[in-house]
């Protein structure tokens, strides 16, 4: 595995530096399998992308005045002047995530959820010096793939100067909880960076005992379902609101980083999570 110390060698990483106050990160150059968590998962590091672990992604997510939820897993960026977008991996040991809502997922009532919430969040953006958001569409509506388990959907929003963000959002279920995944991206080069993702996580695989298929009767099961994990994931973004905003200052050619939208807020929200009790639930059938 050949690791390297670099001193900020790309744009992205050399303007983000100023606000990570660190001249160097410890890299892990690929092709490499690296492991994510305690026995969680592996994923494969492709040629030409760079990896850094859990210590150092929650040292830069510290210091540039973001909470660590204690999840933080790794940070994904491509070795490539060419490529501003990074990955977030983040584990959320929340318990068994049923998907059972997979062919109940109403878009455009979560649309209209999130988006009230984000007009009523703005209040509080402005307090903190920021502009508001406002949600346009989503860029890709929210699915699930029952095969691979994995929730995927992405929302585009418009700041009050005119300034276009992209929050990218999947999550790999597993026996005991999900990875989240955040895409940090370009709008203009959202595209491409979007099909780099999907060919990466290709090679991200739950090691055995954590996949979703492991599950047992009497394991935890979640309090929600896939719904409440996308309206729930426009929150867990917004708590980045510190890393984002940084980036939008200091990364090049005036592209600005992904803002988070806020989740929505009041009974919207209530309604979308469900659930107080802990259900009975049986094995899942379909292979991970």
């Amino acid at each position: 595995m050949s690791k390297r110390r670099l001193s900020c060698f790309l744009p992205l990483l050399l303007l983000a530096s100023v606000a990570w106050g660190q001249s160097e990160i410890e890299w892990t150059e690929g092709p490499t399998q690296v492991s994510l968590g305690d026995n969680l998962a592996t994923l494969d590091v492709p040629s030409g992308y760079l990896f850094t672990g859990t210590d150092e992604t929650q040292a830069i997510m510290a210091s540039m005045g973001n909470s660590v939820s204690g999840g933080e897993l790794g940070l994904l960026v491509p070795d490539s002047e060419e490529n501003s977008w990074f990955i977030v991996f983040e584990y959320e040991e929340v318990g068994f995530v049923r998907d059972d809502e997979k062919d109940e997922i109403d878009a455009d009532e979560l649309f209209d959820s999130i988006s009230k919430g984000t007009e009523a969040a703005n209040k509080e953006r402005a307090k903190q010096g920021f502009t508001g958001l406002h949600l346009s569409h989503w860029t890709v509506e929210p699915h699930y793939d029952p095969s691979s388990h994995n929730l995927v959907w992405a929302l585009a929003a418009k700041d009050d100067d005119g300034g276009e963000v992209i929050n990218h959002n999947e999550r790999l279920l597993g026996r005991r909880g999900y990875v989240s995944i955040t895409l940090v991206t370009d709008p203009e080069i959202y595209a491409s960076a979007s099909g780099e993702i999907e060919s990466t996580l290709a090679g991200f695989q739950f090691q055995d005992g954590s996949r979703y298929a492991d599950f047992v009767s009497g394991d935890k099961i979640a309090k929600y379902g896939l719904t409440a994990l996308v309206a729930g994931g426009a929150g867990a973004a917004a708590a980045k609101l510190g890393l984002f905003a940084v980036l939008g200052k200091f990364l090049a050619k005036g592209w600005k980083a992904l803002v988070a939208v806020f989740a929505a807020l009041g009974a919207g929200i209530k309604k979308l999570l469900g659930r107080d009790e802990t259900p009975t639930v049986e094995p899942p059938t379909t292979q991970a």
